[in-house]
């Protein structure tokens, strides 16, 4: 069965630092591993995605430079470190796994990804 289970989502303010946690169950070798969010009113949206292999990223322009998505393949998890937060980074970020045919394999494309965790909540205050 698989399951991928997000935390580390909560209050935060503009200008800190937030870390999101995902762990997957049942999966995750030669699975690229990617982070999606959804505000209120508007669609899901692609936020970073990494390779299997790790060696590969890939982030959407709205949080390049701020955000950074890494994996531990050994403990079946990947994480999300945001650095300066922005209100406009508030959202339901969900976790996300596609199997790769790679292990250079990225894809921003919400269709192709095969599993999604439940989300957490993220809310930045200004």
């Amino acid at each position: 069965q698989v399951q991928l289970v997000e935390s580390g989502g909560g209050l935060v303010q503009a200008g800190d630092s937030m870390r999101l946690s995902c762990a997957a169950s049942g999966i995750f070798s030669r699975y690229a591993m990617a982070w999606f969010r959804e505000a209120p009113g508007k669609e899901r949206e692609f936020v970073a995605t990494i390779s299997w292999s790790g060696g590969s990223t890939f982030y959407a322009d709205s949080v390049k430079g701020r955000f950074t998505i890494s994996r531990d393949n050994a403990k079946n998890t990947v994480d999300l470190q945001m650095n300066n937060v922005k209100p406009e980074d508030t959202a339901v970020y969900y976790c996300a796994a596609v199997r790769s045919g790679t292990s250079g394999y990225l894809t921003a494309a919400k269709a192709a990804y095969d599993y999604w965790g439940q989300g957490t909540q993220v809310t930045v205050s200004s």
